[in-house]
């Protein structure tokens, strides 16, 4: 199989880095200074187990690589707000001995949130969950670091309408041999709805600074509760946290040191959007269609929306504003401040 990375930012440039050092056939899809870098010097990626450059094929779409093969595997790493644009461009590209992508080649999602799968299976037939616990940092352009040891990262892998096959299986051993935890599953959505809730806090990271504070905790709890509610209201199952530390912990561990999550490093390299629409705005969404009151999680979207928009410096809200925000948001939905927080 030939992987074709596309977004190889943190996460992409992470799996594509560690599969071609195992011996995969790898193509990397990326744009601006990014692609430009990688393609005059190579991919830098830093690892537990060092620094290494890797030259690897670039493009910035299908039409610089011709026609796909049958054997290709397009892993889809670009954030949700880009993933209609890339699932577009490549769905239509043309495949060796007949037919387009996304009719007969996989698309595996290797993103947060869960609206992507739902994306792809619009307009793709092949269509894959990746849920990826991955920490990774891409702040400079051709330059990746993903620090977790022993394992660079933990990536449940499943058919997005529920169950495995061969190529999930066959991917799975993939990464395995390229340093990744990857357990074929079931069920990888109910894994993703778990992701999801952790990823609630990417906001308030990306506002409030990625320093551990009580207050920043006591916010993401209340965002948590939220996002536990709409999905008691819509029937959404999800990993309980046991199974959760029992896939990870021990496993990807990272180094000590503050380091700012995908949304924070968004707003550090000034990209112009993040992913609140489709973490935060999910709860959001699903409180709506089910009777669930979710103002933290809309004040969460609201506040990271307008950093990226404005361009604000990731860090540059105090956490008391921000809780003081949720508050006002809950008065107005309940008649009472929430406080009773965990």
């Amino acid at each position: 199989m030939r992987y074709i990375i596309i977004g190889a930012g943190a996460v992409g440039a992470t799996i594509g880095g560690r599969l071609a050092e195992a011996g995969c056939e790898v193509v990397l899809v990326a744009r601006g200074a990014h692609a430009e870098a990688l393609r005059a010097d190579g991919l830098r990626l830093t690892t537990a187990d060092g620094t290494g450059v890797h030259r690897l094929p670039v493009v910035t779409g299908p039409g610089e690589l011709g026609e796909l093969r049958p054997d290709d595997v397009l892993l889809l790493s670009v954030k949700t707000q880009d993933a209609i644009a890339a699932l577009d461009a490549w769905g239509d590209a043309e495949v060796k001995a007949g037919g387009t992508a996304a009719q007969r080649l996989p698309v595996l999602c290797a993103q947060n949130g869960v609206e992507s799968e739902r994306l792809a299976l619009r307009r793709f037939a092949r269509v894959y969950g990746v849920c990826v616990w991955l920490p990774a940092t891409f702040l400079e352009p051709g330059v990746v670091s993903a620090l977790c040891a022993p394992l660079t990262g933990v990536l449940h892998v499943g058919r997005a309408a529920g169950g495995t096959d061969a190529l999930s299986r066959a991917v799975a051993a993939d990464l395995g041999g390229a340093g990744f935890g990857a357990p074929p599953v079931e069920d990888v959505m109910r894994w993703k709805y778990a992701k999801l809730l952790g990823n609630l806090g990417n906001a308030i990271q990306a506002t409030t600074g990625p320093e551990p504070d009580p207050a920043k905790a006591a916010l993401l709890l209340r965002a948590v509760r939220e996002g536990k509610a709409a999905f008691r209201a819509a029937g959404i199952p999800y990993a309980s946290d046991a199974e959760q530390s029992l896939a990870r912990d021990g496993k990807v561990e990272q180094p000590a040191g503050v380091r700012g999550g995908s949304s924070w490093q968004s707003l550090a390299r000034g990209t112009g959007s993040v992913e609140a629409d489709y973490l935060n705005g999910e709860i959001s969404l699903l409180g709506r269609q089910h009777g669930v009151p979710t103002p933290v999680n809309d004040v969460l979207r609201h506040a990271a929306n307008i950093f990226a928009r404005e361009g604000l410096p990731p860090g540059a809200m105090s956490v008391q504003d921000l809780t003081a925000l949720a508050d006002e948001a809950a008065a107005r939905t309940t008649g009472t401040p929430d406080t009773d927080r965990p």
